[in-house]
């Protein structure tokens, strides 16, 4: 193992954004084939308003976790002020508690351009404070002790949940690389999960985030800090990568140049290990792929081709006895 990765685990998981397949029977081919080949995780980008076909996360992990037996899974990320933080404090508990302690929550504001805000009549401006207010009552449910709560926009009096999550400690994944989501991370998160950040800019995010605990008193593992990327087995010239690099630019503005991983294992072991130089241990690969047959040949790629490598290169630490 690298000098740089001691002692942590590095996990590489798929996630999807949009819904890829031809109908249901592809998505469960793909999760199957997930779960048999070694994929640390599965992820459910959160959308609830889109012309085009994506999975409701939540609804999306409670199948997920009904049809496998090894695999974790979570949602990148869910927003918070779009969602009832008491329904879904019940839903993660739901799904970890059914799912013998496989889920990893992810939480986030949302990205100040979803469609969802103005479909829902949603201040856009108050989404961070309706986020932290949520957090807390989050944290307090899941311990299943009866919750009083007064905030600006969530008021409980007497509220509690059962069953608990079977994880003592469920995780709390922040995402997002804003200074606020930085010092909600050291406030609130046992994790962050990032999205569209380079290794540079992961690095910077992680670094103000342990300056940031430093002055709460908190700590976060040091292998609990996450990227995503998109990646292809191929060339950038395939139509399928320039439709998808071209709607990654409409969306974020963003160049797709910096952000997607075209060629072939080489190419993404290296986009790893360039984020794992920066303090990254967890991943959320998404195939660039059009269509089911190719979303599944994307996937069985990296399962055969980068997982045994970055197993080999960063084998998972050993557990010490108490």
């Amino acid at each position: 193992m690298t000098g740089a990765a001691a002692g942590r685990h590095i996990a590489v998981g798929l996630g999807l954004a949009e819904f890829p397949f031809a109908a249901m029977g592809g998505f469960w081919r793909w999760v199957d084939l997930c779960e048999a080949g070694g994929v640390d995780s599965l992820w459910q980008t959160d959308r609830l308003i889109s012309r085009e076909p994506i999975l409701e996360c939540m609804a999306a992990m409670a199948a997920i976790a009904g049809r496998t037996r090894r695999v974790k899974f979570g949602m990148n990320v869910v927003s918070l002020a779009m969602r009832d933080p008491v329904v879904l404090a019940k839903q993660c508990a739901t799904i970890d508690a059914l799912s013998e302690g496989r889920l990893l929550p992810g939480f986030g504001i949302g990205s100040p351009l979803a469609p969802e805000w103005q479909a829902m009549a949603i201040d856009v401006k108050e989404r961070g404070r309706r986020t932290d207010e949520a957090l807390e009552v989050i944290r307090l449910l899941w311990t299943g002790e009866r919750v009083d709560f007064t905030g600006r926009h969530y008021t409980l009096r007497g509220a509690s949940i059962a069953p608990v999550p079977a994880q003592a400690e469920l995780p709390m994944w922040i995402g997002g690389g804003s200074d606020a989501a930085v010092k909600r991370t050291a406030r609130s998160g046992t994790g962050w999960q990032g999205g569209p950040e380079t290794p540079a800019e992961a690095g910077a995010v992680i670094a103000g985030i342990r300056a940031a605990l430093a002055e709460t008193g908190r700590t976060i593992e040091e292998d609990h800090y996450g990227a995503a990327f998109a990646y292809r087995f191929g060339t950038a010239d395939e139509p399928g990568v320039v439709r998808a690099m071209e709607g990654y630019r409409r969306r974020t503005g963003r160049d797709p140049a910096e952000r997607f991983v075209v060629g072939g294992a080489e190419q993404v072991l290296a986009r790893i290990a360039d984020y794992v130089a920066a303090g990254v241990s967890k991943f959320i690969l998404r195939p660039a792929a059009s269509g089911e047959e190719e979303m599944l040949t994307q996937s069985r790629l990296l399962i055969e081709q980068v997982l045994p490598a970055v197993a080999a290169r960063w084998p998972r630490p050993r557990k010490v006895a108490a």
